[in-house]
């Protein structure tokens, strides 16, 4: 309700149904297959920019869920300098899905996003019961993110041209398996309904 939210910056929902969830879009992609990964993740990221523009008007909450690629001195602000400020490999992508101010950040250590990070309680606080789910890699950890939030009851959209993989087959076969194991609506993100989302149940 407007009159009634009491969030820091006076944009983010202090409640909502619906999250967003960017995975690992702010990632130098310092290693091997970064070239081939930011190949197919440069389009990714333009529909991503896209999608997370019409949640805000929506009243969607983001969430950006990183990992700390084992820096464990460092925070989200120190990363998200590195990979705008630095000539990195990840930084076009980074500068096409920069956070705003009333975004919610967490770091995790591994590949889910629920494991050992403080993700389940921000998204109980908000009153999220469904998660979009976006970012990369689609084969690795957004497939482990979305396993884990299957298990804790979360309705899941991952659509399809906002999730990247080092490639097409990989990610093809990703998104099947969350579509027919997971239950994963995986429609692209230009046919996604955000305000039926929102008034959808809680179940599956």
């Amino acid at each position: 309700m407007p009159g009634q939210q009491h969030d820091l910056h006076g944009n983010a929902p202090d409640t909502a149904p619906v999250a967003l969830l960017l995975i690992d879009v702010i990632n130098d992609l310092a290693f091997p297959e970064g070239k081939a990964l930011r190949k197919q993740a440069l389009p990714m990221a333009k529909k991503i920019a896209a999608l997370k523009r019409r949640a805000k008007e929506a009243g969607i909450p983001s969430i950006y869920v990183n990992d700390n690629f084992g820096r464990w001195q460092s925070d989200f602000q120190t990363l998200l300098r590195h990979c705008l400020d630095e000539d990195v490999c990840g930084q076009p992508i980074a500068t096409l899905l920069q956070p705003e101010a009333e975004d919610y950040f967490v770091l995790k250590p591994k590949h889910s996003g629920f494991y050992a990070t403080t993700l389940e309680l921000l998204l109980q606080a908000l009153g999220v019961h469904t998660l979009i789910l976006t970012g990369m890699a689609g084969n690795i950890c957004v497939l482990f993110t979305a396993n884990d939030a299957y298990m804790r009851g979360y309705r899941l959209l991952i659509p399809a041209d906002c999730v990247a993989s080092q490639t097409v087959r990989d990610n093809t076969s990703a998104l099947h398996l969350m579509q027919t194991v997971l239950k994963a609506d995986i429609r692209p993100s230009t046919a996604l309904d955000l305000l039926q989302a929102l008034a959808s149940p809680q179940s599956p």
